[in-house]
C-alpha cells in the first residue's frame, strides 16, 4: 500500500506546476527537491517571454509564486535528496536522504538538467573563483571587469546581455560560425555595444592563481592559440540531464540520457512520468516545462484512477 498518490521529484517549473494540478485533482502529492523550489528559473534575471506577463518579473519571483500556489492547493514538500527509486507491483518506493521512505502510486520525474562542463584544465580548480555557470548569481562580483562568456544558445546570449549591464567588457565566444539561439536574441546580442563576439573560438585552458587571471584560446579555423587576460569566465555550453533515477528503474532514454515519453508525458514504466528539461525532445523553456508538468499530473491522475478501479 502507498501512503501517497503522487510523488514529484524536482521542484522547477515543471514539478511545481505538476504539484498544482495534482493537488487540484484531489491527489495526495509530495514534492521532493534537493535544493530550493524554482529550479533553473531561479537564475533567470527577467522572465520576459512567459505568456500573459506584461510587466517584468524575475525568475525568482515567478518560482516563489509557483511554490505558494502548489502549497495553497495542498501539495506538501520535502527538501532533501532522493537516494533511490524502485517499483514493486504498482507501488513506487522513494528513499530519502533522511533515511525514510515514501510510497506512491505514481511518480513524476522533473529533475531537469545541470550545466555542461567544458572539461578544460582550470575549470574545476577556479569554479567559484572566477568560473561561474550563473550570471545572476555571480555577475555582481565582476562589475566593470572583463568577462568571457562561452556558448551559442539562448542561455549564453541571455546571460551575456545581463552581464553587459554590469560591465562594457564582455567577450562572447562560440565554437561555431553562427549562434543557435533564437533569432531575436542573436540580433540583440550582436547589436549590444558592450559585447564583443568571437566565432570559431574555444577555450583550451583557464589560468589563475587564487582566482581566474587569463584564458588560453584557440581559433578553430586557423589553429591559432593565444592567451588573454580576463577576470571571469561564465560558461553556458548546454546541459546534462539528471536522469540517473530513471535509469535505475529501467525507463527508456535517448542517446543523450534524456527520458523518452509519449505525448502524455508517460514513460515505458507504468505510472512513471517525466516533465520539463529532463524529457527527450523538450523545447526547454519555462512555459513548456509548465505545460509538461500540467500534462503529466493530469495523466498521472488518470492512471491512478485506472489502477484503483
Amino acid at each position: 500500500m502507498s501512503d501517497l498518490d503522487l510523488i514529484i521529484i524536482g521542484a522547477g517549473p515543471a514539478g511545481l506546476t505538476a504539484a498544482q494540478y495534482g493537488a487540484r485533482a484531489n491527489l495526495k502529492v509530495l514534492v521532493i527537491e534537493q535544493l530550493s523550489a524554482g529550479g533553473q528559473a531561479l537564475v533567470i534575471d527577467i522572465l520576459e517571454n512567459y505568456p500573459g506577463y506584461t510587466e517584468q518579473k524575475s525568475g525568482y519571483d515567478f518560482a516563489m509564486d509557483l511554490h505558494k500556489q502548489a502549497e495553497s492547493f495542498g501539495a506538501s514538500f520535502f527538501f532533501g535528496a532522493v537516494n533511490s527509486l524502485t517499483k514493486e507491483g504498482s507501488v513506487f518506493t522513494v528513499g530519502l536522504s533522511d533515511g525514510t521512505t515514501r510510497k506512491s502510486a505514481a511518480v513524476i520525474i522533473a529533475t531537469g538538467a545541470r550545466p555542461r562542463l567544458l572539461n578544460v584544465p582550470g575549470e574545476k580548480e577556479y569554479s567559484g573563483r572566477g568560473v561561474s555557470y550563473c550570471a545572476t548569481c555571480d555577475g555582481n562580483f565582476f562589475k566593470g571587469k572583463k568577462i568571457f562568456v562561452v556558448g551559442g544558445g539562448d542561455a549564453a546570449c541571455d546571460e551575456a546581455r545581463y552581464l553587459s549591464r554590469l560591465t562594457d567588457k564582455i567577450v562572447l565566444i562560440h565554437r561555431r560560425d553562427s549562434f543557435r539561439a533564437q533569432k531575436a536574441l542573436v540580433e540583440r546580442t550582436l547589436s549590444n555595444p558592450n559585447i564583443t563576439v568571437r566565432y570559431n573560438t574555444v577555450i583550451n585552458e583557464i589560468k589563475g592563481e587564487q582566482k581566474v587571471k587569463s584564458v588560453v584560446l584557440a581559433d578553430t579555423v586557423t589553429g591559432k592559440v593565444y592567451e588573454e587576460e580576463t577576470d571571469a569566465v561564465f560558461i553556458f555550453a548546454g546541459t546534462v540531464p539528471q536522469s540517473a533515477l530513471a535509469g535505475g528503474i529501467n525507463a527508456a532514454m535517448d542517446e543523450n540520457g534524456y527520458i523518452i515519453t509519449n505525448q502524455n508525458m508517460a514513460t515505458n514504466v507504468a505510472g512513471l512520468f517525466a516533465a520539463g528539461d529532463i524529457r527527450s525532445g523538450a523545447f526547454r523553456q519555462v512555459v513548456t516545462a509548465a505545460a509538461d508538468g500540467a500534462t503529466a499530473a493530469h495523466h498521472a491522475a488518470g492512471y491512478i484512477d485506472e489502477i484503483n478501479n
